[in-house]
């Protein structure tokens, strides 16, 4: 496996290596440096071996693609090396980007099956970072994708709509198949979220990724708006990512300094459950484009999971998939709508608690003990 991520904090590499050794594979996962040394490990059954490079916080499109290139060269590499130690059957790569694909070419080249694992969307998730671009350039990454897809002996898309979308654009449908990128039953179980009837304050949560696209600060603006109709209200933001500290200062100037909490730093998938038991509203904010479209949070998930009642925008996969009974809906990027929504939720227990119930019928139906079953056939099937 291949990935230009971090293993212990990417819950979708994890779930997926780690399932795989569990039914009897070799798992050698070529990962980012988490530190400043790179080192190999061995952690649920997986061969952890990072590469000298760290992950890329930068804001410019310029500079965007210069990180994957010198993590591809490096992870072709001893991708290589692995072959000739006899340890490679499947390549299997996680985007972004698609073109990491070509890190295999020598295994492919030999008779090897090639896995791409497509997260997010090239074309949606460009756009969706850095606004409008060019036609030019969009047929570009359209290419890239269609090559890298054509490259791959079978593709696994992260949900239906993201898979219509590929479709669109002429990828076959007989090599795509479909895994949600659910939580891991194992971390994420029911009986984590406990109940506190003594609690003085109202807790939302978000986590993971901080990011500009991900309406964070629409977020903020509502918690500010609902301070004095809901006087616990805290809202925690567990992560990191280059837009911190513009939130950092924007819960300053709103005055709510004291309401918002940064944790500034990433968490290993192990903790999350923990981090998230007091919390009584997990909170998905995204922006509306064409990347957040093709989106089904994990946070979103790992919320349900556990008990945690949602509000969150509506868009087009996440109502696919939840419908009004499960979630509490806001228009996207509508301040007023998230705030009503989040007070009608802090005003109606029952409700709290009825969505929850019903959220559990996804968990029953896509939860990961049945689901892995989709990974599992897949690799059987090559």
């Amino acid at each position: 496996m291949i990935a230009y991520s971090n293993f212990s904090t990417d819950p979708r590499i994890r779930r997926e290596s780690e399932t795989l050794a569990e039914h009897g594979n070799e798992v050698n996962f070529l990962v980012l440096s988490e530190g400043i040394n790179p080192k190999s490990y061995k952690m649920n059954g997986v061969n952890i071996i990072e590469l000298k490079i760290r992950k890329h916080q930068g804001e410019k499109s310029s500079s965007y693609f210069l990180p994957y290139l010198k993590f591809l060269v490096l992870a072709s590499w001893h991708c290589s090396k692995l072959f000739l130690r006899r340890k490679v059957d499947v390549v299997h790569v996680h985007n972004m980007p698609n073109f990491l694909v070509l890190a295999g070419i020598f295994p492919r080249l030999l008779g090897r099956k090639i896995i791409l694992d497509i997260h997010d969307s090239v074309p949606e998730t460009y756009g969706g970072k850095f606004g409008r671009m060019p036609k030019a350039l969009y047929k570009l990454l359209c290419l890239e994708e269609s090559f890298c897809c054509g490259f791959a002996n079978r593709l696994i898309c992260v949900n239906d709509i993201q898979r219509e979308k590929l479709l669109t654009r002429g990828i076959p449908a007989a090599k795509m198949s479909v895994l949600l990128n659910v939580p891991d039953h194992k971390i994420f179980k029911y009986e984590n979220k406990k109940q506190n009837n003594h609690k003085r304050t109202f807790d939302l949560v978000f986590h993971g990724t901080i990011d500009k696209i991900l309406g964070i600060d629409l977020a903020i603006e509502a918690v500010s708006r609902l301070v004095r109709d809901i006087p616990g209200i805290h809202l925690h933001i567990l992560g990191k990512g280059r837009n911190l500290e513009e939130f950092e200062k924007l819960s300053e100037m709103l005055n709510i300094k004291d309401r918002v909490h940064f944790s500034k730093k990433s968490y290993p998938v192990e903790s999350i459950p923990n981090l998230l038991q007091n919390m009584d509203l997990g909170i998905i904010p995204n922006k509306r484009n064409i990347a957040t479209e093709l989106m089904l949070p994990v946070k979103m998930m790992e919320y349900v999971a556990i008990g945690i009642p949602v509000v969150s925008v509506r868009l087009k996969t996440i109502e696919h998939y939840f419908p009004d009974n499960m979630v509490t809906y806001f228009e996207p990027e509508n301040v007023e709508s998230m705030a009503n929504a989040i007070l009608e939720l802090y005003r109606n227990e029952n409700k709290r608690q009825d969505q929850v119930i019903n959220a559990r019928k996804f968990i029953e139906r896509y939860g990961w003990e049945k689901h892995q079953m989709e990974l599992i056939n897949l690799y059987q099937s090559l």
